[in-house]
C-alpha cells in the first residue's frame, strides 16, 4: 500500500471536511453518503483500497470542526445538543471562541486517547463484546430510566396547596416522558416505514435529527431577538490540567460507550459525560462534550479497520463496509496514523475558523443568519431527501418546540432513537406499529 498517497487523501478529506462542517447541520454521514452513491464513479480515479482514508480525514474534521456552527448558531445534531446552552453561555459573555477552545482542547484529547488505546484494542475490545453484547437491552433500558430520574422534580413557593406544589414539581418530568414517547413514535415510524423514498432511506434521520435539534433553536434565536455582543479573541484559556483530565476522561468514556455499542449515538456518549462532569464547571463539561464526539465519531469508524473485531459502528462505518474490509494490521496502524495528522490540522483549522466566525457573528443581524441557517438546513433536506423529509422535519420542529415551551429537556428528544430499539430488541415491533395504526 501507498503510504504517502493514503496520507495526502487523508489531507484532502480533512479541508473538505472542515468546508463541509462549517455548513450549520450539515452531517458529514449524509455527505459521505452520497460519496457512495457515486463510488463507481469516485473509484476511477481512487483506487476503492484508499477510500477510507479520505473518509477518514472528512470525520475527524467534522469532529473537530462542528463545535462552530454549535456553539455561534445553535445549528446542533444529536451529538452537539448539550453543547449549545453552555456555548451560548460562553457566547453572550463575550468569551465564544474560548468556549470552542475548550472542545477542541477535549477533542485532542480524544485522539490522544484512540492512539493510546491502539495497541491494546483489538485484544480488549472483543473480550468486551462478548460480556456484554447478551445484556444490551437491559443496558439501554437502564440508560433510558436514569435521563428520567436526573430529570429532577422542580418546586417553587407560588402554589398554595399541596395538591398543586406536587403537581408543579412533578410536571418537568411527566413533560419529559411526553417528548420521549412523541420523539420515539415519530422515530418509530421513519425507520419502519418507506416516508422517505427507497433510494434515499439511509438519510432518513436528517429531517428527523434537524426538526428535533437544529430548528427550534434557530426559531428561539429569531423570536427573542438575541442581540450577540462582540467576541473577545483570546490566545489562551486559563483551565487546570486536573480539569482537563476530568473532561477527557469523562468525555473518552461516555463516547467509547456510544461508539461500541450498536444503535447508541454520540448523543447518549454526550449525556452520560455531561453527567459525570456537570458538578465541576462549564469548562470541564465543554471539554467533555468535545472528547465524547471524537472517540464517538473517529472511534466507530476506526474500529471496522481492527484487525479482531471489524465492528461496523455508526453510519460511515456501515457505508464503508458495503465494499471494503481491511486485510492486514498494516492497514490498522495506517488508520491510526492518519487520525493523528488529520487531528492535529484539524485542531489549528478550528482555531482559525472561530477567530473568522467570532470577527463576523457581531457585525451581523443574529436574526437574519438563524433565518438564513434555517433556509439553508430546509434546502439541505430537500436534495438530499426530498419534500416528504421537510414534513418529517415540520413534525420533529413541533416536538422540539414543544420539549421548550414544556420546561423540559430537550435531551428527552433522543427518545427518536432509544424507544424504537428497545421496542424493537423486545420484540413488540409488530404489535406497536399496529396500536399506533401503522400497519
Amino acid at each position: 500500500m501507498n503510504y504517502i498517497y493514503s496520507i495526502t487523501l487523508c489531507l484532502i478529506g480533512t479541508l473538505l471536511g472542515t468546508i463541509l462542517s462549517l455548513i450549520p447541520s450539515l452531517h458529514i454521514y449524509n455527505v459521505m453518503g452520497l460519496l457512495i452513491l457515486f463510488s463507481t464513479a469516485i473509484t476511477k480515479w481512487v483506487p476503492i483500497e484508499q477510500m477510507p482514508f479520505f473518509m477518514i480525514g472528512m470525520i475527524v474534521a467534522y469532529s473537530f470542526l462542528n463545535s462552530v456552527p454549535s456553539i455561534y448558531l445553535g445549528a446542533n445534531d444529536d451529538s452537539t445538543v448539550f453543547v449549545v446552552f453552555p456555548g451560548q453561555k460562553y457566547m453572550m459573555m463575550r468569551k465564544a471562541h474560548e468556549a470552542v477552545i475548550l472542545t477542541g482542547i477535549g477533542s485532542l484529547g480524544g485522539i490522544i486517547f484512540l492512539l493510546l488505546i491502539t495497541p491494546i484494542a483489538p485484544k480488549v475490545l472483543p473480550i468486551i463484546r462478548e460480556i456484554l453484547t447478551p445484556h444490551l437491552l437491559t443496558i439501554i433500558l437502564a440508560i433510558t430510566i436514569y435521563m428520567f430520574m436526573t430529570e429532577f422534580a422542580r418546586a417553587t413557593d407560588r402554589p398554595k396547596t399541596p395538591l398543586a406544589r406536587l403537581k408543579e414539581a412533578w410536571s418537568s418530568l411527566l413533560a419529559g416522558m411526553l417528548i420521549f414517547f412523541l420523539s420515539g413514535t415519530l422515530g418509530f415510524i421513519v425507520m419502519n416505514t418507506s416516508v422517505i423514498p427507497p433510494e434515499r432511506a439511509f438519510q432518513s434521520l436528517l429531517p428527523l435529527f434537524v426538526g428535533l435539534f437544529a430548528v427550534p433553536w434557530l426559531i428561539l434565536n429569531i423570536v427573542s431577538k438575541v442581540e450577540i455582543p462582540q467576541q473577545h479573541i483570546c490566545k489562551s484559556v486559563d483551565v487546570e490540567p486536573i480539569r482537563i483530565l476530568r473532561g477527557v476522561t469523562a468525555g473518552c468514556l461516555g463516547g467509547l460507550f456510544a461508539a461500541f455499542f450498536p444503535m447508541v449515538t454520540g448523543g447518549i456518549g454526550a449525556f452520560l459525560a455531561g453527567h459525570a462532569t456537570a458538578a465541576r464547571g462549564d469548562d470541564v463539561f465543554l471539554i467533555s462534550q468535545g472528547a465524547n464526539k471524537v472517540v464517538y465519531y473517529v472511534g466507530g469508524f476506526f474500529m471496522i479497520f481492527m484487525p479482531t473485531l471489524h465492528l461496523t459502528r455508526g453510519g460511515a462505518a456501515w457505508m464503508l463496509s458495503a465494499f471494503y474490509a481491511p486485510k492486514t494490521h498494516s492497514e490498522y496502524y495506517l488508520a491510526a496514523a492518519a487520525i493523528a495528522v488529520s487531528g492535529g490540522i484539524s485542531f489549528l483549522l478550528l482555531l482559525y475558523a472561530s477567530k473568522v466566525m467570532a470577527r463576523a457573528i457581531s457585525k451581523v443581524d443574529y436574526r437574519k443568519v438563524s433565518l438564513a441557517t434555517i433556509a439553508v438546513i430546509t434546502a439541505i433536506v430537500v436534495v438530499v431527501t426530498g419534500w416528504k423529509g421537510v414534513l418529517i422535519m415540520v413534525a420533529a420542529t413541533g416536538i422540539g418546540l414543544s420539549a421548550v415551551l414544556l420546561h423540559t429537556r430537550r435531551m428527552n428528544c433522543l427518545g427518536s432513537l432509544l424507544m424504537p430499539i428497545l421496542i424493537d430488541m423486545a420484540g413488540y415491533t409488530e404489535a406497536f406499529g399496529r396500536i399506533i395504526g401503522l400497519w
